[in-house]
């Protein structure tokens, strides 16, 4: 039997489970004489041999019957969606569907979809005590909801939360379906993306002052969890470290942050401003909040890059919209205080940055153009295991007429490097390159003068 096979069969049986439970709950409720303990009569299902995804969530987790009835309710829709028909009993005097089950109208679903009300309908409608259970669940703090496996977003200012739509995230139905880790960058909506890279920590030239202070913040993530608890500092310090980043493009800023999570084996999650920013009152918030609230269970490094979309200078508060984007900074600013891990804005101008921010960050690292070292070292890694250079390219001349930065280099490596390939040699000859290169310094109105 594959693992989807016991996956799948274990999911079955949960769904045999909360199939018999939501029916007897419905039914007890609509009777005379409604049973307070029915949930009692139906206690979830004892994980069997060999272990399911579910059965490992349901163990490490240690969750109880409660969760495993959020969980089935919010699996239902996608497996066995008419278990959840029931609950489109309609009154007898309104010809509604009862208030009380909950549920949230889709044009495009001709189902049922649950709401928190579904949910504290199910964990309450015979015993009241239930509410107890319904709050635990919901509240931020429990780990369904802290790690997303559940979500339960307000979809409007005057909206309860209760009666918004109760989902199972799309990350971790793939993780109870496969196994698979669940990714929370798979969710359509989540606006932060992973960022890996193929150097490694060898490969990073930089100046020697900043890479000094890339090893500073280095050095933090390797010992600062020690330097907390056995030097007596958890106390005097937060437990945070925040850095900034700036410099022009190309630079190495990104490429930096990628570097120390690969060395520190961390995941680095670059957020997407343009999927966080909403104009939306309290939108850019929750959006930011979800980033937050994962990456500091999972111990990520956020990456912010062009941060001064989200953590520019603040204005005076002399429109509303003028007050809407001070606390927004303001709400960001506490977030990346409280945030126990390590977060990294990038820009390419420090003057952009508000004060407030920078005043907090433990690092203020710049990245300069390279100087003439840099630049040779750059050049050489460049094409070094790549393609070869014609016998008329120095390197030490283009070095001298070129102040250009990495990523530039890089690029005229990828162009130079096609146009080789279209002739059929491993090649390089001069005047490719010093095309390639005037075509990369003209993005920046910048010429070169050749000799």
């Amino acid at each position: 039997m594959t693992d989807l096979d016991i996956n799948f069969l274990a999911l079955e049986s949960e769904l045999d489970w909360f199939g018999t439970l939501l029916q007897s709950v419905v039914e007890s409720y609509l009777s005379e004489e409604p049973d307070p303990f029915i949930l009692n009569q139906y206690p979830a299902p004892r994980l069997a041999a060999p272990m399911s995804a579910l059965g490992r969530l349901v163990r490490d987790w240690e969750l109880g019957d409660a969760e495993r009835i959020a969980i089935a309710l919010t699996l239902a829709p996608h497996l066995r969606p008419q278990l959840l028909d029931i609950l489109l009993l309609t009154s007898s005097q309104t010809g509604r569907v009862l208030t009380e089950f909950g549920g949230v109208a889709d044009g495009n679903h001709r189902g049922f979809l649950p709401t928190g009300q579904t949910l504290a309908f199910l964990l309450s409608a015979n015993n009241r005590t239930g509410w107890a259970d319904y709050h635990r669940l919901t509240a931020s703090s429990h780990r369904l909801m802290r790690e997303q496996v559940l979500r339960l977003d307000s979809e409007g200012d005057r909206l309860p939360r209760i009666a918004s739509p109760l989902r199972l995230s799309e990350a971790w139905l793939h993780y109870l379906l496969t196994g698979e880790p669940a990714r929370p960058e798979t969710e359509h909506d989540f606006p932060a993306r992973p960022i890996t890279c193929a150097q490694g920590w060898e490969d990073l030239i930089l100046e020697p002052q900043t890479m000094g202070q890339l090893n500073e913040l280095r050095l933090w993530l390797m010992h600062g969890q020690q330097v907390l608890a056995e030097y007596n500092l958890a106390a005097k310090i937060k437990p945070g470290y925040r850095a900034l980043f700036f410099g022009q493009p190309g630079t190495g800023k990104t490429l930096s942050a990628c570097l120390l999570g690969k060395i520190t084996n961390r995941d680095v999650y670059r957020v997407d401003a343009s999927m966080v920013v909403s104009k939306y009152i309290g939108e850019t918030e929750k959006n930011l909040g979800r980033v937050f609230d994962v990456a500091q269970y999972r111990d990520w490094i956020l990456f912010f890059d062009e941060a001064d979309a989200l953590f520019g200078k603040r204005t005076a508060a002399s429109t509303s919209n003028d007050r809407h984007a001070n606390q927004q900074t303001a709400y960001l600013l506490q977030r990346i205080e409280d945030y126990p891990g390590v977060v990294i804005l990038s820009t390419n101008l420090r003057a952009n940055m508000d004060e407030a921010f920078t005043r907090r960050f433990q690092a203020m690292i710049q990245f300069p153009m390279p100087g003439p070292a840099e630049r040779l070292r750059l050049w050489q890694a460049a094409f070094s295991g790549s393609i070869d250079l014609a016998p008329d390219i120095d390197l030490h001349d283009l070095v001298e007429q070129a102040e250009v930065a990495g990523g530039t280099i890089i690029n005229v490596l990828r162009a130079v490097t096609l146009a080789a390939a279209a002739k059929g040699s491993r090649v390089v000859n001069c005047t490719n390159l010093i095309d390639a290169l005037r075509r990369e310094l003209a993005k920046d109105s910048k010429s070169l003068q050749w000799r």
